[in-house]
């Protein structure tokens, strides 16, 4: 087929949608669940919602005028997902239950060749969608296996579970974390957190969208996209506080901290809760519920992380000892070593893993050396720390598409691989960019940060600027590489025409236009 894309969460669907707008028809989805979703279909757990406001946490391409709420649920996200996939006709694309396990590029025919638990394929250009949320991290724990209680991540939610009455340790206090623990504080008889480093808070302001200000948003549509206008140039105007002045986000921690004060009057718990690092070098929670959870009386905070499991016992790093009938994972997610990276190998026989192994880096957050026709939406440095993620998608489905249409212009058995050079300056330049914001400056160690302390993961920039650099590709930044067999094909009907013995005596492998 022409194009496979892997995953069905925002990124995968997007892809899809835009795949069909360009009159591409040949191309399947492989999912490895049984249903589309992605992150918002594996994350169920109680309290679950987006800290993005809804009507930016959308497609431009498909408004959505009846989100029930400002900030969305999970149970509302997954719905319009699978209003996408309806709307825009991707079920008959769509391959679920069929689990990439490895896909290996053919240097002879210019080919990706997938092996998935649904069936085999064969695909010129791959897409790769699994998101950085995707594959939950569970920290190896001294003990865990012997631990006679139930045990799960906040990604894997075991809804047969009834935490009514339990002794339950949370471990974490990240996005999950901070809606986990006021949604379960109610009917669990015990809650112990255990946190390793305290997040900033600020208030979530949250509120029903009323049935008034949805049938505006039916009947003019463009009320809908001014909504959306404006959170977006908001967002924007914020940028600047994170990536060049830091030190301006002292004015955000003030207000962060008297949010703190009105819900928890004991000054040794908020001395606990109370970070020792700039606001937003980790990604800023929104919560109204939180820090007044933690001041009910069957809450116990933990101003350590889990280092062992001694039977029934969790055991913090600091010594403190507690009893507990259930450990629920919020550790978040595998982001700087994805594991789908272990399963793509690329031309030159190595895996991604292998290629990133010293830290990822792809050309414009998208295509890596030496993996032709492979391009990743959400890939290295795309991620943002304060607005929506939808808006670099859509900017990587803007890239994605040209790059689709110079391959059809290129014309014939041929392929785009990102040349090392181009590469290499690109990540330089948004290295030296990262230096000096917030996630690099600001004191603390986050999952926006590689094993050797490098920022992967953050765009250092406005949506705009990522826009503009992801509208076309640059030829130039690539090398273009033909198959051996179609140059073979061709000498051959030229000698056959000139009366030459038409041998076709060629170079074995692809063949490679060097300054294209």
């Amino acid at each position: 087929m022409r194009v496979a894309v892997i995953g069905s969460g925002f990124g995968g669907l997007g892809a899809a949608v835009r795949l069909r707008r360009e009159g591409i028809t040949d191309f399947v989805v492989l999912e490895r669940a049984d249903s589309v979703g992605g992150t918002w279909r594996d994350n169920s757990y109680p309290g679950c919602a987006c800290d993005v406001p809804s009507h930016l946490y959308s497609f431009s391409f498909a408004p959505h005028p009846d989100w029930p709420r400002t900030f969305s649920g999970q149970q509302h996200i997954r719905a319009y997902l699978e209003h996408v996939a309806d709307t825009f006709r991707l079920r008959p694309h769509l391959r679920l239950n069929s689990e990439v396990k490895k896909m290996t590029w053919d240097t002879e025919l210019l080919r990706w060749d997938i092996e998935t638990t649904g069936g085999d394929y064969s695909a010129d250009v791959v897409v790769s969608a699994t998101g950085p949320l995707s594959d939950p991290k569970v920290p190896d724990i001294p003990g865990l296996d012997t631990f006679p209680g139930k045990v799960f991540h906040s990604a894997r939610w075991d809804h047969d579970y009834d935490l009514a009455g339990k002794r339950v340790a949370m471990i974490g206090t990240g996005a999950s974390a901070i809606q986990i623990v006021p949604a379960i504080q109610p009917e669990v008889g015990r809650l112990t957190l255990f946190q390793r480093t305290p997040a900033w808070v600020m208030p979530r302001i949250d509120r029903p969208i009323s049935g008034v200000e949805r049938a505006l948003h039916r009947a003019l549509p463009l009320t809908t996209q001014l909504r959306r206008g404006l959170l977006w140039g908001i967002r924007e105007l914020q940028v600047q506080a994170f990536t060049k002045h830091p030190n301006e986000l002292g004015f955000v921690e003030q207000l962060a901290k008297r949010n703190m004060a009105r819900a928890v009057k004991d000054p040794e718990l908020r001395a606990k809760l109370t970070p020792d690092y700039r606001i937003g070098c980790k990604r800023i929670l929104l919560s109204s519920t939180y820090y007044p959870a933690l001041a009910r009386d069957n809450v116990d905070v933990v101003a350590s992380g889990l280092s062992e499991v001694r039977g029934s016992t969790v055991v913090a790093a600091d010594g403190t000892e507690t009893e507990v009938d259930a450990i629920i994972f919020g550790t978040g997610f595998r982001v700087t070593d994805m594991p789908i990276s272990e399963r793509v190998v690329g031309a030159d026989g190595r895996t991604l893993a292998e290629t990133w192994k010293t830290g990822m880096a792809a050309l414009r957050g998208a295509a890596a050396a030496g993996f032709p026709n492979w391009m990743t939406i959400i890939g290295p440095n795309t991620g943002l720390g304060n607005s929506s993620m939808i808006l670099m998608i859509e900017s990587q489905l803007n890239y994605m598409a040209d790059y689709l249409r110079q391959l059809d212009v290129l014309g014939g058995r041929v392929a785009l691989d990102a040349r090392p050079s181009a590469v290499n300056a690109w990540n330089r330049k948004v290295q030296e960019r990262m230096e000096r914001t917030v996630w690099n400056t600001g004191g603390c160690t986050s999952w926006y940060l590689d094993a050797s302390g490098r920022n992967t993961t953050i765009w250092p920039g406005t949506t705009t600027e990522f826009r503009r650099a992801t509208r076309r590709v640059d030829l130039a930044e690539y090398e273009v590489v033909r198959a051996a067999v179609a140059k073979d094909a061709v000498k051959k009907a030229t000698s056959a025409e000139a009366g030459g013995d038409g041998d076709g005596a060629g170079s074995a492998g692809p063949q490679v236009e060097v300054g294209a």
